[in-house]
């Protein structure tokens, strides 16, 4: 598969604005989902909606979607990392704050530069991107310190579960770099998926019998949002974005995802943004757009 470097022109960068826009709403529409919906049910539900998204997509490229003998292994430790990895920030998010939890999802950048530092040959710290990473991390120390000054604890574990997900989550996408080396990123996705799908069903039945399920139409849109949008038509454009210009010219959009996170979660969830949240998020953003342009 080829990949190139072209500029941005002013049409590509307003429609990488707008995913990283998009992905701004995905932890509110998780919350809403939430209402109705349990934390490992919901993420297979996702999933399911979203690869029937990327299988079409996928058909129309004419990939072909048969797991060669070399990838098995693979493919079936990222499934598991993936689970681990949906689970926790699921399951965080509903126990902490949207706004919160968005912040902290979005430090995932400072942990792809630990584990590329350390897994990936080429890819070493830089004197900027440390810069950057030390200002997305000491946004994390805001949030959890302010939780302590004020001796808030209720979103506390909540806020651990979702920092937990960044982790994963920069460790599953240093991982996806060494193992999708020729291989297509919509066939990884619905491998992905097919492999994580019934996990997250079984662990369900297992850890969420309990739970009463209610159906309307805010966990309905909440669903489609984060099926149809985000892990479906979402994933696709992304991707078609960095194979095609410069990955650091369009990951340094990413820095309004905590912005949008935070605005539209007091705007849709009345959730309150404290002065705390408010530095946090600005270190945050900044981190990211500094970690991307220095590559």
């Amino acid at each position: 598969m080829n990949i190139s470097n072209e500029r941005l022109t002013l049409r590509v960068a307003c429609m990488a604005s707008l995913m990283a826009m998009l992905w701004g709403g995905n932890n509110i529409a998780i919350k809403f989902s939430l209402t109705g919906i349990p934390p490992l049910a919901l993420a297979g539900v996702r999933f399911l909606v979203g690869s029937l998204i990327v299988l079409a997509w996928v058909y129309m490229e004419r990939v072909p979607l048969k797991m060669k003998a070399g990838e098995k292994g693979g493919l079936f430790l990222l499934a598991i990392l993936f689970t681990a990895q949906i689970g926790l920030l699921n399951a965080g998010v509903y126990r902490t704050l949207a706004g919160r939890s968005t912040v902290l999802i979005c430090t995932h950048p400072f942990f792809i530069g630990i584990f590329a530092h350390i897994l990936l040959s080429g890819d070493r710290m830089k004197p900027l991107k440390i810069f950057g990473m030390a200002l997305s991390f000491m946004g994390v120390i805001l949030i959890f310190a302010e939780s302590l000054v004020l001796k808030d604890f209720q979103y506390l574990f909540g806020d651990l579960l979702v920092l937990t997900s960044a982790i994963l989550l920069g460790l599953r996408l240093v991982y996806i770099k060494r193992l999708t080396q020729g291989i297509h990123p919509g066939r990884l996705l619905l491998w992905q998926a097919a492999l994580s799908i019934p996990l997250f069903f079984l662990f369900s039945l297992i850890f969420e019998s309990n739970f009463t399920y209610r159906f309307n139409a805010q966990v309905a849109m909440g669903v489609l949002y984060q099926g149809v949008v985000i892990a479906g038509i979402g994933f696709i454009i992304t991707t078609k974005l960095y194979q095609r210009y410069v990955a650091s010219h369009v990951g340094v959009f990413h820095f309004a995802t905590p912005i949008i996170g935070v605005i539209f979660s007091n705007i849709l969830l009345g959730e309150g943004i404290s002065p705390g949240l408010i530095a946090s998020m600005i270190l945050v953003a900044l981190g990211i757009a500094i970690v991307n342009h220095a590559g």
